[in-house]
């Protein structure tokens, strides 16, 4: 190697050393500290998916731009987990701590799901909660997007449940995955939370 080669490998191994620092140095600014989650160090964008709400609209990712969302995968024959987490957003909502923040319940169980009990089940927590559903294949982009599992288990005598990922995922006004929180959830917990990030402009 001569010394010009050794001097230019040399000068580039410096210039990665500090390109490196400021970047971890930006990703520390950038991030915010959570107590019951955990924020991403870059956002995540979601595949593109096509689903419908309750009332039958088209529910693609540009209706989840413009506007912070928290969303949530269940079925409305949820025993516990599901009824839990809604009526726990349910109180969020009376004191958002996020301006504009909505939630979006995306059913798993599309068979048993139909657009009118999920838009009755949903009411029953809050009118302004977004139900969305669709079949399988139209939910299987959203999922892998997010690392999010959803499995038909079924139950004696000819009946069945769902096991799913029972995590709060936070999306940006641009409709793409900034934190993720996991259960057990309280109104306290993520109204601290959710002021941390409003506090940090992170979104």
């Amino acid at each position: 190697m001569t010394r010009r080669s050794a001097l230019w490998f040399a000068c580039f191994g410096l210039a990665a050393v500090v390109a490196g620092a400021l970047l971890a140095r930006m990703m520390q600014q950038n991030a915010v500290p959570l107590a019951s989650g955990t924020w991403l160090p870059q956002p995540r964008a979601l595949a593109a998916f096509e689903l419908t709400d309750a009332t039958g609209t088209p529910f693609t990712s540009a209706r989840l731009a413009g506007h912070p969302t928290l969303l949530y995968f269940g079925f409305t024959h949820c025993p516990d987990v599901c009824p839990t987490t809604l009526a726990t957003l349910a109180q969020l909502r009376k004191a958002p701590p996020l301006p504009q923040v909505q939630v979006v319940f995306v059913s798993i169980d599309p068979d048993r799901d139909s657009a009118e009990l999920l838009k009755a089940y949903l009411a029953a927590f809050d009118p302004q909660f977004i139900g969305v559903r669709g079949p399988s294949a139209a939910l299987a982009p959203l999922l892998r997007s997010l690392s999010a599992i959803a499995v038909r288990q079924n139950l004696p005598g000819g009946d069945y449940t769902m096991d799913h990922s029972a995590t709060l995922y936070l999306l940006d006004t641009h409709a793409r995955l900034v934190a993720v929180f996991s259960p057990p959830f309280s109104v306290a917990a993520l109204s601290a939370d959710l002021q941390r990030i409003r506090s940090a402009a992170a979104l």
